[in-house]
Protein backbone atom coordinates (compact mmCIF):
# COMPACT_ATOMS: atom_id res chain seq x y z
CA UNK A 1 0.00 0.00 0.00
CA UNK A 2 1.27 3.55 -1.14
CA UNK A 3 2.49 5.86 1.31
CA UNK A 4 -0.87 8.51 1.17
CA UNK A 5 -2.74 5.32 1.67
CA UNK A 6 -1.50 4.60 4.45
CA UNK A 7 -2.09 7.79 5.84
CA UNK A 8 -5.08 8.27 5.03
CA UNK A 9 -6.59 4.50 6.22
CA UNK A 10 -4.59 5.90 9.71
CA UNK A 11 -6.66 8.94 9.76
CA UNK A 12 -9.46 6.71 9.45
CA UNK A 13 -8.70 4.43 12.20
CA UNK A 14 -8.05 7.16 14.36
CA UNK A 15 -11.54 8.89 15.54
CA UNK A 16 -13.49 5.77 15.21
CA UNK A 17 -13.19 4.81 19.26
CA UNK A 18 -13.78 8.94 19.97
CA UNK A 19 -16.65 8.67 17.26
CA UNK A 20 -18.25 6.09 19.32
CA UNK A 21 -18.13 7.94 22.23
CA UNK A 22 -20.37 10.73 21.30
CA UNK A 23 -23.75 9.16 20.93
CA UNK A 24 -23.32 7.72 24.25
CA UNK A 25 -22.60 11.46 25.99
CA UNK A 26 -26.61 11.61 27.30
CA UNK A 27 -26.53 8.16 28.66
CA UNK A 28 -23.55 9.34 30.63
CA UNK A 29 -25.22 12.14 31.43
CA UNK A 30 -28.47 10.51 32.41
CA UNK A 31 -26.83 7.84 34.59
CA UNK A 32 -24.83 11.23 36.70
CA UNK A 33 -27.57 12.81 36.93
CA UNK A 34 -25.92 16.09 35.49
CA UNK A 35 -27.53 19.28 34.31
CA UNK A 36 -26.16 21.34 31.40
CA UNK A 37 -23.80 23.11 33.48
CA UNK A 38 -22.19 19.93 34.72
CA UNK A 39 -21.94 18.39 31.68
CA UNK A 40 -20.05 21.46 30.45
CA UNK A 41 -17.71 21.29 33.09
CA UNK A 42 -17.26 17.86 32.43
CA UNK A 43 -16.52 18.51 29.10
CA UNK A 44 -13.78 21.05 29.89
CA UNK A 45 -11.02 18.18 30.91
CA UNK A 46 -10.91 17.57 27.45
CA UNK A 47 -9.87 20.69 25.94
CA UNK A 48 -8.02 21.09 29.38
CA UNK A 49 -5.89 18.03 28.78
CA UNK A 50 -5.15 19.13 25.06
CA UNK A 51 -4.19 22.24 25.61
CA UNK A 52 -1.76 21.53 28.77
CA UNK A 53 -0.21 18.58 26.55
CA UNK A 54 0.15 20.20 23.10
CA UNK A 55 3.35 22.18 23.58
CA UNK A 56 4.94 19.16 25.20
CA UNK A 57 3.57 16.84 22.51
CA UNK A 58 5.00 19.30 19.92
CA UNK A 59 8.53 18.74 21.14
CA UNK A 60 7.69 14.69 21.34
CA UNK A 61 7.03 14.50 18.01
CA UNK A 62 10.12 16.35 16.80
CA UNK A 63 12.05 14.19 19.20
CA UNK A 64 10.56 10.50 17.98
CA UNK A 65 8.71 11.04 14.74
CA UNK A 66 5.39 11.45 13.43
CA UNK A 67 5.29 7.73 12.79
CA UNK A 68 6.70 6.43 16.52
CA UNK A 69 3.97 9.31 17.99
CA UNK A 70 1.43 7.36 15.64
CA UNK A 71 2.60 4.12 16.84
CA UNK A 72 2.58 4.65 20.37
CA UNK A 73 -0.47 7.09 20.67
CA UNK A 74 -2.68 4.49 19.31
CA UNK A 75 -1.45 2.69 22.46
CA UNK A 76 -1.98 5.17 24.91
CA UNK A 77 -5.60 6.76 23.00
CA UNK A 78 -7.07 3.61 22.96
CA UNK A 79 -6.27 2.14 26.20
CA UNK A 80 -7.97 5.15 27.71
CA UNK A 81 -10.99 5.85 25.01
CA UNK A 82 -13.71 4.04 27.24
CA UNK A 83 -12.64 5.76 30.65
CA UNK A 84 -15.11 8.36 29.99
CA UNK A 85 -18.08 5.83 30.07
CA UNK A 86 -16.76 4.30 33.38
CA UNK A 87 -17.14 7.62 35.30
CA UNK A 88 -19.18 7.56 38.55
CA UNK A 89 -18.89 11.39 39.24
CA UNK A 90 -18.61 14.90 37.75
CA UNK A 91 -14.96 14.38 38.93
CA UNK A 92 -14.16 11.74 37.29
CA UNK A 93 -15.45 11.97 34.11
CA UNK A 94 -13.88 15.63 33.87
CA UNK A 95 -10.42 13.91 35.12
CA UNK A 96 -10.84 10.69 32.29
CA UNK A 97 -11.71 13.55 29.67
CA UNK A 98 -8.44 14.99 30.44
CA UNK A 99 -6.60 12.20 30.54
CA UNK A 100 -8.22 11.27 26.69
CA UNK A 101 -7.34 14.64 25.66
CA UNK A 102 -4.09 14.41 26.23
CA UNK A 103 -3.39 11.12 24.75
CA UNK A 104 -5.75 12.43 22.09
CA UNK A 105 -3.82 15.82 20.78
CA UNK A 106 -0.28 13.76 20.75
CA UNK A 107 -1.86 11.31 18.25
CA UNK A 108 -3.71 13.78 16.37
CA UNK A 109 -0.40 15.67 16.02
CA UNK A 110 1.44 12.97 14.58
CA UNK A 111 -1.47 12.08 11.85
CA UNK A 112 -1.01 15.89 11.00
CA UNK A 113 2.99 15.50 10.71
CA UNK A 114 2.97 12.10 8.70
CA UNK A 115 0.25 13.62 6.44
CA UNK A 116 2.49 16.88 5.67
CA UNK A 117 5.13 14.21 5.35
CA UNK A 118 3.47 12.19 2.70
CA UNK A 119 2.92 15.45 0.81
CA UNK A 120 6.06 16.63 0.46
CA UNK A 121 7.71 12.71 -0.51
CA UNK A 122 5.19 11.80 -2.55
CA UNK A 123 4.33 15.92 -4.65
CA UNK A 124 0.53 14.91 -4.11
CA UNK A 125 -2.13 17.07 -1.98
CA UNK A 126 -3.77 14.60 0.35
CA UNK A 127 -4.40 16.97 2.84
CA UNK A 128 -8.23 17.67 2.43
CA UNK A 129 -8.55 13.85 1.71
CA UNK A 130 -7.04 13.10 4.79
CA UNK A 131 -9.39 14.84 7.01
CA UNK A 132 -12.13 13.11 4.51
CA UNK A 133 -11.63 9.92 5.96
CA UNK A 134 -10.98 11.44 9.52
CA UNK A 135 -14.73 12.71 9.11
CA UNK A 136 -15.99 8.87 7.80
CA UNK A 137 -14.29 7.32 10.73
CA UNK A 138 -15.64 9.45 13.39
CA UNK A 139 -18.86 9.24 11.18
CA UNK A 140 -18.48 5.25 11.68
CA UNK A 141 -17.44 5.44 15.29
CA UNK A 142 -20.67 7.34 16.18
CA UNK A 143 -22.97 5.10 13.96
CA UNK A 144 -20.97 2.22 16.17
CA UNK A 145 -22.06 3.99 19.24
CA UNK A 146 -25.85 4.51 17.71
CA UNK A 147 -26.00 0.86 17.03
CA UNK A 148 -25.05 0.02 20.60
CA UNK A 149 -27.37 2.19 22.06
CA UNK A 150 -30.18 0.53 20.11
CA UNK A 151 -29.02 -2.57 21.50
CA UNK A 152 -29.48 -1.52 24.40
CA UNK A 153 -25.42 -2.27 25.40
CA UNK A 154 -23.95 -0.27 28.10
CA UNK A 155 -21.81 2.31 27.57
CA UNK A 156 -18.73 1.84 29.40
CA UNK A 157 -18.33 -1.93 27.83
CA UNK A 158 -19.49 -1.30 24.22
CA UNK A 159 -16.89 1.44 24.18
CA UNK A 160 -13.97 -0.45 25.45
CA UNK A 161 -14.79 -3.33 22.99
CA UNK A 162 -14.96 -0.67 19.68
CA UNK A 163 -11.16 0.33 21.18
CA UNK A 164 -9.78 -3.50 21.72
CA UNK A 165 -10.93 -4.03 18.10
CA UNK A 166 -9.39 -0.83 16.26
CA UNK A 167 -6.18 -1.49 17.94
CA UNK A 168 -4.69 -4.94 16.40
CA UNK A 169 -5.47 -3.14 13.24
CA UNK A 170 -4.14 0.34 13.85
CA UNK A 171 -0.58 -0.96 14.75
CA UNK A 172 -0.69 -3.08 12.28
CA UNK A 173 -0.82 -0.24 9.41
CA UNK A 174 0.96 2.48 11.73
CA UNK A 175 4.01 -0.13 11.61
CA UNK A 176 3.77 -0.44 7.64
CA UNK A 177 4.35 3.49 7.31
CA UNK A 178 7.85 4.21 5.67
CA UNK A 179 10.68 5.81 8.14
CA UNK A 180 11.26 9.07 8.15
CA UNK A 181 14.45 11.43 8.33
CA UNK A 182 16.28 11.02 11.96
CA UNK A 183 13.95 13.30 14.23
CA UNK A 184 17.50 14.53 16.46
CA UNK A 185 18.61 15.96 12.95
CA UNK A 186 15.13 18.16 12.36
CA UNK A 187 15.17 19.00 16.15
CA UNK A 188 18.43 20.72 15.72
CA UNK A 189 17.50 22.41 12.83
CA UNK A 190 14.27 23.66 14.66
CA UNK A 191 16.07 24.94 17.73
CA UNK A 192 18.57 27.56 15.47
CA UNK A 193 15.10 29.29 13.94
CA UNK A 194 14.13 32.13 15.33
CA UNK A 195 10.93 32.49 17.66
CA UNK A 196 8.72 34.96 15.28
CA UNK A 197 5.12 35.99 16.43
CA UNK A 198 2.17 35.60 13.90
CA UNK A 199 1.41 37.56 11.03
CA UNK A 200 -1.77 39.49 10.33
CA UNK A 201 -2.69 36.76 8.00
CA UNK A 202 -1.75 33.44 9.76
CA UNK A 203 -4.08 35.17 12.81
CA UNK A 204 -6.57 36.07 9.88
CA UNK A 205 -6.69 32.49 8.97
CA UNK A 206 -6.92 31.14 12.26
CA UNK A 207 -10.22 33.68 13.01
CA UNK A 208 -11.52 32.11 10.09
CA UNK A 209 -11.11 28.35 10.93
CA UNK A 210 -11.63 29.27 14.88
CA UNK A 211 -15.70 29.37 13.78
CA UNK A 212 -15.67 26.78 12.08
CA UNK A 213 -14.21 24.03 14.36
CA UNK A 214 -16.01 25.57 17.02
CA UNK A 215 -19.09 24.28 15.76
CA UNK A 216 -17.64 21.28 14.92
CA UNK A 217 -17.01 20.27 18.24
CA UNK A 218 -20.50 21.53 19.08
CA UNK A 219 -21.93 19.41 17.08
CA UNK A 220 -20.05 16.66 18.18
CA UNK A 221 -20.76 16.90 21.71
CA UNK A 222 -24.17 18.66 21.65
CA UNK A 223 -26.21 17.19 18.89
CA UNK A 224 -27.38 14.22 20.44
CA UNK A 225 -28.51 16.02 23.61
CA UNK A 226 -29.95 18.70 21.58
CA UNK A 227 -32.13 16.29 19.78
CA UNK A 228 -33.29 14.28 22.77
CA UNK A 229 -33.69 17.22 25.29
CA UNK A 230 -35.58 19.71 22.79
CA UNK A 231 -36.95 17.63 20.00
CA UNK A 232 -37.27 14.83 22.55
CA UNK A 233 -36.03 12.41 20.08
CA UNK A 234 -35.44 9.11 21.70
CA UNK A 235 -33.35 6.02 21.48
CA UNK A 236 -31.22 5.51 18.77
CA UNK A 237 -32.77 8.63 16.68
CA UNK A 238 -30.63 10.97 19.14
CA UNK A 239 -27.51 10.07 17.57
CA UNK A 240 -28.62 10.34 14.14
CA UNK A 241 -27.91 14.22 14.23
CA UNK A 242 -24.18 13.95 14.30
CA UNK A 243 -23.81 10.93 11.87
CA UNK A 244 -25.55 12.95 9.10
CA UNK A 245 -23.55 15.76 10.12
CA UNK A 246 -20.45 13.89 10.03
CA UNK A 247 -21.66 12.34 6.62
CA UNK A 248 -21.90 15.19 5.04
CA UNK A 249 -18.66 17.00 6.46
CA UNK A 250 -17.17 13.53 4.73
CA UNK A 251 -18.47 14.19 1.92
CA UNK A 252 -17.81 17.96 1.47
CA UNK A 253 -14.07 17.27 1.74
CA UNK A 254 -13.30 14.27 -0.82
CA UNK A 255 -14.68 16.77 -3.37
CA UNK A 256 -12.86 19.88 -1.53
CA UNK A 257 -9.96 19.54 -3.80
CA UNK A 258 -11.69 19.65 -7.24
CA UNK A 259 -14.36 22.60 -6.21
CA UNK A 260 -11.49 24.53 -5.40
CA UNK A 261 -9.92 24.15 -8.16
CA UNK A 262 -12.95 24.92 -10.16
CA UNK A 263 -14.16 27.89 -8.21
CA UNK A 264 -11.07 28.74 -6.24
CA UNK A 265 -10.89 28.86 -1.91
CA UNK A 266 -12.39 32.18 -1.40
CA UNK A 267 -15.84 31.81 -3.49
CA UNK A 268 -15.78 28.15 -2.31
CA UNK A 269 -15.42 29.08 1.62
CA UNK A 270 -17.86 32.02 1.47
CA UNK A 271 -20.75 29.55 -0.04
CA UNK A 272 -20.04 27.04 2.67
CA UNK A 273 -19.79 29.56 5.47
CA UNK A 274 -23.65 30.72 3.83
CA UNK A 275 -24.45 26.86 4.12
CA UNK A 276 -23.66 26.56 7.80
CA UNK A 277 -25.29 29.76 9.16
CA UNK A 278 -28.41 28.40 7.09
CA UNK A 279 -27.69 25.41 8.60
CA UNK A 280 -27.64 26.52 12.21
CA UNK A 281 -30.83 28.70 12.00
CA UNK A 282 -32.62 25.85 10.60
CA UNK A 283 -31.27 23.59 13.81
CA UNK A 284 -32.75 26.33 15.99
CA UNK A 285 -36.06 26.57 14.46
CA UNK A 286 -36.60 23.14 13.61
CA UNK A 287 -40.17 21.46 15.07
CA UNK A 288 -38.74 17.80 14.83
CA UNK A 289 -36.27 15.89 14.78
CA UNK A 290 -36.53 15.36 10.85
CA UNK A 291 -36.53 18.92 10.22
CA UNK A 292 -33.18 19.24 12.86
CA UNK A 293 -31.20 16.63 10.35
CA UNK A 294 -31.49 18.82 7.61
CA UNK A 295 -30.26 21.82 8.95
CA UNK A 296 -27.53 19.49 10.45
CA UNK A 297 -26.40 18.02 7.18
CA UNK A 298 -26.59 21.75 5.89
CA UNK A 299 -23.55 22.27 8.63
CA UNK A 300 -21.55 19.41 7.53
CA UNK A 301 -21.34 20.83 4.02
CA UNK A 302 -20.72 24.67 5.15
CA UNK A 303 -18.09 23.55 8.00
CA UNK A 304 -16.33 20.69 5.53
CA UNK A 305 -13.73 22.43 3.84
CA UNK A 306 -12.94 24.85 6.00
CA UNK A 307 -9.70 23.29 7.82
CA UNK A 308 -8.26 21.94 4.56
CA UNK A 309 -8.53 25.19 3.01
CA UNK A 310 -7.03 27.21 5.61
CA UNK A 311 -3.93 24.27 5.97
CA UNK A 312 -3.45 25.16 2.48
CA UNK A 313 -3.80 29.25 3.08
CA UNK A 314 -1.45 28.85 5.91
CA UNK A 315 1.36 27.02 4.44
CA UNK A 316 1.64 29.18 1.33
CA UNK A 317 2.39 32.03 3.57
CA UNK A 318 6.13 32.93 3.36
CA UNK A 319 7.29 34.71 6.78
CA UNK A 320 7.77 31.26 8.41
CA UNK A 321 8.53 27.34 7.82
CA UNK A 322 4.80 26.32 6.25
CA UNK A 323 5.40 23.42 9.08
CA UNK A 324 5.19 25.96 11.81
CA UNK A 325 2.27 28.16 10.22
CA UNK A 326 0.35 25.38 10.53
CA UNK A 327 1.46 23.95 13.84
CA UNK A 328 -0.30 27.57 14.80
CA UNK A 329 -3.46 26.89 13.15
CA UNK A 330 -3.83 23.48 14.64
CA UNK A 331 -3.31 24.54 17.91
CA UNK A 332 -5.65 27.48 17.42
CA UNK A 333 -8.33 24.75 15.55
CA UNK A 334 -7.92 22.39 18.54
CA UNK A 335 -8.81 25.29 20.82
CA UNK A 336 -11.98 25.91 19.14
CA UNK A 337 -13.23 22.25 18.70
CA UNK A 338 -12.77 21.60 22.57
CA UNK A 339 -13.59 24.98 23.72
CA UNK A 340 -17.24 25.28 21.85
CA UNK A 341 -19.01 22.30 23.82
CA UNK A 342 -18.30 24.21 27.71
CA UNK A 343 -19.47 27.56 26.31
CA UNK A 344 -22.53 25.64 25.18
CA UNK A 345 -23.19 24.14 28.35
CA UNK A 346 -22.92 27.13 30.65
CA UNK A 347 -25.20 29.61 28.33
CA UNK A 348 -27.67 26.45 27.83
CA UNK A 349 -27.84 26.38 31.81
CA UNK A 350 -29.06 29.81 32.12
CA UNK A 351 -31.48 29.81 28.92
CA UNK A 352 -31.61 26.61 27.20
CA UNK A 353 -30.24 24.59 24.80
CA UNK A 354 -32.03 26.71 21.88
CA UNK A 355 -29.99 29.92 22.82
CA UNK A 356 -26.94 27.58 24.05
CA UNK A 357 -26.64 26.55 20.41
CA UNK A 358 -27.67 29.94 18.97
CA UNK A 359 -23.99 30.87 20.01
CA UNK A 360 -22.52 29.70 17.47
CA UNK A 361 -24.05 31.94 14.79
CA UNK A 362 -21.70 34.68 16.17
CA UNK A 363 -18.46 32.50 15.56
CA UNK A 364 -19.49 31.62 11.91
CA UNK A 365 -20.44 34.51 10.99
CA UNK A 366 -16.76 35.77 11.74
CA UNK A 367 -15.91 33.04 10.15
CA UNK A 368 -17.73 34.17 6.94
CA UNK A 369 -16.17 37.40 7.05
CA UNK A 370 -12.40 36.47 7.36
CA UNK A 371 -12.70 33.85 4.40
CA UNK A 372 -10.73 36.82 2.25
CA UNK A 373 -8.15 35.62 4.50
CA UNK A 374 -7.73 32.25 2.16
CA UNK A 375 -6.20 33.71 -0.76
CA UNK A 376 -2.75 32.23 -0.67
CA UNK A 377 0.62 33.81 -1.97
CA UNK A 378 1.89 33.78 -5.26
CA UNK A 379 4.01 31.09 -4.61
CA UNK A 380 2.13 29.10 -2.34
CA UNK A 381 -0.60 29.61 -5.09
CA UNK A 382 1.46 28.10 -8.17
CA UNK A 383 2.71 25.16 -5.96
CA UNK A 384 -0.89 24.72 -4.73
CA UNK A 385 -2.31 24.77 -8.52
CA UNK A 386 0.41 22.00 -9.59
CA UNK A 387 -0.23 19.95 -7.03
CA UNK A 388 -4.05 19.68 -7.53
CA UNK A 389 -3.36 18.67 -11.13
CA UNK A 390 -0.85 15.86 -9.92
CA UNK A 391 -3.48 14.71 -7.44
Amino acid sequence: MSFQRLVMLIFFLQPIAFGSWLPRIPDVQAKLGMGPADLAIALLGLPIGTLMTLPFAGRLVAKIGGRATIIYGFVAFLAVASLPAFADSMTTLFFTLMILGVTLSTLELGLNVEADRAEKTTGLMIMSRCHGFWSLGIMAGSLLGVGAAALHLPANWSLALIALLVLPIALFVSARLPLGPDPAAETSHAKSAPFKLPSAALLGICAFTFGITMTEGAIADWSAVYLRDVLFATGALTGLGYSVFACLVATGRFGGDYMKSRFGAVVIARVCGCASLTGMVIVLLAPNTAVALIGFAAIGVGVSVGFPLAVTASASLTDRPAASSVAILTFIALSGFLVGPPAIGFVAEAFGLRVGLGILLIPLAVSLLFTRMLIPSAAGDASSVVSDKAA
